[in-house]
């Protein structure tokens, strides 16, 4: 009596699993590098679109920046200037991209508080310097900085140049 065979042996099995692996084991790196690199280059927009809206929070109010970023915050066609709706509501948290925005504003002493300049980092969630992406810094020339071990400052190289 003659036994039926069909399906895969375990040996035949084992082989497909080992090439599966060894694929994914050559895919996985630079699927990682990529989301660095889409967060990092959105980390940077955001700095820019932050850097636009305090420009025209400036001109709109007549109070010099904002005092925070939640004042760049609220819904669109908000007009006020503690929601301006100037930026997304991700933006105005604080955190987008797995990046942390922080920012702070330069006040003189004056009745109410005038800010007349301000400075945004933006840093990894995990830490600069850890592999998941450049730390960033700007301030009120718009001119975005960058450091790839440590937390940017204006003393840092400019991006592109």
């Amino acid at each position: 009596m003659r036994k039926s065979t069909w399906g895969f042996s375990v040996i035949e099995l084992l082989i497909v699993v080992g090439i599966i692996l060894v694929i994914a084991a050559i895919a996985i790196p630079d699927l990682l590098r990529s989301r660095v690199s889409a967060n990092q280059a959105s980390a940077v927009g955001s700095l820019h679109t932050i850097s636009t809206a305090e420009t025209n929070y400036a001109t709109t109010y007549g109070t010099g920046y904002s005092p925070d970023l939640a004042s760049l915050d609220g819904p669109s066609g908000a007009s006020s200037a503690t929601s301006a709706g100037l930026i997304d509501s991700i933006l105005g948290t604080g955190v987008k991209s797995a990046y942390t925005f922080a920012y702070a504003p330069t006040s003189i002493s004056s009745t109410p508080p005038q800010y007349v300049s301000y400075i945004v980092t933006a840093q990894p969630t995990v830490g600069c310097g850890t592999g998941n992406g450049n730390c960033y810094f700007t301030d009120t020339t718009g001119v975005i900085r960058f450091n790839t071990s440590g937390v940017a400052s204006s003393t840092d190289s400019p991006i592109g140049g």
